[in-house]
């Protein structure tokens, strides 16, 4: 379709922290760090990481909790190394079909919500059966990153 699109994901492992009683946009710049310090060597193999995208984030309704992610690169998704911020863990993902919307620009919390309602209701009129409670929303652009950027809001299939 021309306003989403349907994908389907592999069973992956990502790098994920949650974030508690945070507003989206605070819990996103906390859990970013978090994370980053686990790629630059805050490990237990004390290793590098590449950074990767699309740095996810996990909204789900009614809820302050926030889980940031980011995707362990193909090369360490059979043993990625542990973290040793207690805070931080690794996630196997289960393969899954996800209802993806794009769109561009510099995305705000209100800008993600908007664009998940959208998706939304086009998933609602044409009466494919998606999870309602959560979604994510998916960036990958760096800050400093000014044009052509890209975002997504995903919600999973049922």
């Amino acid at each position: 379709a021309k306003d989403y699109e349907l994908r389907q994901y592999e069973t992956a492992k990502w790098v994920s922290t949650v974030i508690r009683g945070e507003s989206q946009k605070e819990a996103m710049r906390q859990g970013f760090w978090k994370l980053f310090h686990y790629i630059q060597g805050k490990n237990e193999k004390e290793m590098k990481i590449d950074m990767t995208v699309p740095v996810t984030c996990l909204i789900k309704s009614g809820c302050t909790d926030f889980k940031i992610s980011f995707f362990v690169p193909f090369e360490h998704q059979d043993s990625p190394p542990q973290p040793t911020d207690s805070d931080v863990f690794i996630e196997e993902r289960k393969a899954a079909a996800i209802f993806v919307r794009s769109f561009g620009g510099f995305a705000s919390p209100e800008k993600y919500a908007e664009e998940a309602e959208v998706l939304a209701r086009i998933l609602r009129s044409r009466g494919q059966p998606f999870h309602e409670d959560f979604f994510y929303t998916a960036g990958y652009d760096s800050p400093f990153k000014l044009f052509n950027r890209h975002n997504e809001v995903w919600y999973f299939k049922k």
